[in-house]
Order: C-alpha cells, then sequence, then structure tokens
C-alpha cells in the first residue's frame, strides 16, 4: 500500500544570490539539508512539489533558476555561457550551507553536481541524487529534446497555442494550464509567449555537452560520497548500457528505476520519486548530521 504524501509547509519568498533566484523550504536542523538543481531549459518550479513534501518530512530545501533560466539574470551579451560557469554557481550556493548539502540533481543539474564534487577539495556535497542522468547519454534523445526548445524561435502567439504543441510533445502528461504555463513562459512586448530562458544557451550549453562526457566519466569514478541514480524505464536519454557503465563507474551508488517515467521523471511519478529519495534519505539522516570538511 502507497503511504499517503503530507501536505507541506508553504516555501519562503524568492531571494536572490548573485545572479541565481533562490526559494527555500523550511525544514528540521537535525534533518540534511537539500539542493536542487534543474534540467536545461527548466527552473526551479520544476521541484516545486517535491521539495514541499520533502519539506514536510523535515528536509530543508533550496530550489533555484540557474543563470540564464527563470527569475535568474541572463548573461550580457558579450558573455557565453559556460558549463563550467554553472558549476561553480552550484559549488558557490552549496558553500553557503552552514554543512554540506545533498544535491538533488536533474539532468544538467545532476552532471553539473557530479563535476562539482569532484573538482573541489573537500566536496561540496554530502551525497547525490542523480534524475535520470549519467555520464554518457543518447544524442538523439538530446536532439529532440532542444528540437523542442527551439520549434518556436519568435514565441507563441498564445498561451493556448503553447499548451498544444506541449501536449504534442508529452502526450502522457496533463493538459498544461494557462496558469501553469505564465510561471514557465514570459509575454513580449509584441504579445508573443516566450520560454523562460535564455535561447543563446542552446548552442553554447546544449549542443555541447557530449564534449565533457570524458570528463563526466572520470568525475563520476572519482565520487566518493553515497549515490543514488533514479533512472526512468522510458528515458529517451539514459538507457540500460549507461546505467550499468555508471554503477561500474560508482560501484556504491544505489540505482532505482521508475518503469513508466520517460527522462522527466520528476514530473512524471513525481509521488514515486520522492517516496524513493526519501528512503535514501533516511540512510543518511541515520549516520547524522555532517559538518563541512568532513565526508562520508
Amino acid at each position: 500500500m502507497v503511504s499517503q504524501i503530507p501536505s507541506a509547509p508553504e516555501a519562503s519568498g524568492l531571494t536572490y544570490s548573485g545572479p541565481l533566484a533562490l526559494e527555500r523550504f523550511a525544514g528540521r536542523p537535525s534533518h540534511p539539508d537539500l539542493l536542487f538543481a534543474h534540467g536545461f531549459g527548466q527552473t526551479r518550479l520544476a521541484w516545486s512539489r517535491a521539495a514541499r513534501q520533502l519539506a514536510a518530512r523535515g528536509y530543508p530545501g533550496t530550489s533555484f533558476d540557474a543563470r540564464g533560466h527563470g527569475q535568474s539574470r541572463w548573461n550580457p551579451p558579450d558573455q557565453d555561457y559556460a558549463l563550467e560557469q554553472f558549476a561553480d554557481d552550484l559549488t558557490r550556493l552549496a558553500d553557503e550551507h552552514a554543512r554540506p548539502p545533498v544535491l538533488v540533481g536533474a539532468s544538467m543539474g545532476g552532471l553539473l553536481g557530479m563535476f562539482a564534487q569532484t573538482h573541489r577539495a573537500p566536496p561540496p556535497f554530502r551525497a547525490l541524487v542523480l534524475a535520470d542522468i549519467t555520464p554518457r547519454w543518447e544524442a538523439a534523445g538530446v536532439e529532440r529534446i532542444l528540437g523542442f526548445m527551439t520549434a518556436h524561435p519568435q514565441g507563441f502567439d498564445s498561451l493556448e497555442h503553447a499548451a498544444d504543441e506541449i501536449a504534442g510533445y508529452l502526450p502522457h502528461r496533463a493538459r498544461k494550464s494557462p496558469a501553469d504555463l505564465e510561471k514557465i513562459l514570459f509575454r513580449t512586448p509584441a504579445g508573443r509567449w516566450r520560454w523562460h530562458w535564455d535561447p543563446r544557451m542552446v548552442d553554447a550549453i546544449g549542443r555541447r555537452g557530449e564534449e565533457y562526457q570524458a570528463h563526466l566519466v572520470e568525475a563520476a569514478r572519482r565520487i566518493k560520497v553515497p549515490v543514488l541514480l533514479v533512472s526512468g524505464g522510458r528515458s529517451e536519454l539514459v538507457n540500460d548500457a549507461h546505467v550499468r557503465e555508471f554503477l561500474a563507474l560508482v560501484p556504491h551508488a544505489q540505482h532505482v528505476r521508475l518503469p513508466e517515467a520517460t527522462h522527466m521523471v520528476v514530473g512524471d511519478d513525481n509521488d514515486a520519486f520522492t517516496r524513493t529519495i526519501s528512503a535514501f534519505l533516511t540512510t543518511l539522516h541515520a549516520d547524522g548530521p555532517t559538518s563541512r570538511g568532513e565526508s562520508r
């Protein structure tokens, strides 16, 4: 029998750390801190339901919009985007915690977590939760995602138009309401509705990810903290071979597959995802808090 997810407290107001917009979720001091990192082209809102459910269980959380996404600031026109810059942002946010947080990262957020964890001493994270991402992935799946993201460079003529396009791309999901879409789109002066991210990132970040795969493989090999990989059984990015390679690189990692989820595991089966990572976090909670500078 599936236990009912308790209702969670409301998050505090939006704040800023440098260029990044943050949303915080109160929990108990005895529980590990969580830092939620979203995927490419998403915003912190991708974590809202999971963060609230975990806060209700006592886990303090921080979600944020990566630079160039959501309410965070975009780079100026003369400044390119780079994965190293995103990783530095993530490490800085981790360092703002009194103790190393647990990274909960989806897609790009998980890649940044793996990279940051092994490129700084002491490591910034107490543990890693990776939502359907490994150091290697299917290039065709990435191209499908980027193709959808760039299909309407001039935006949508109405929220209904945007809802139609999203429903065609994600037919297994409930149709987006106008209220939902107003959170992830913004209206231009010309009256068009556009995604809430800087289109310059598609080439600078989205299409250059494969260049980092060798570095990510080596980073995964060096991870020492507890790791949970949650993969989607219908993922278009992560297949069985990718999972096997990752578990060989990180033999102490745990793996759970959500059979009906695609690459968007959190949105496809949020309650199952939350239950899965809650069980993983319970083992960390049982170990007691880890002070900054220590690692497990």
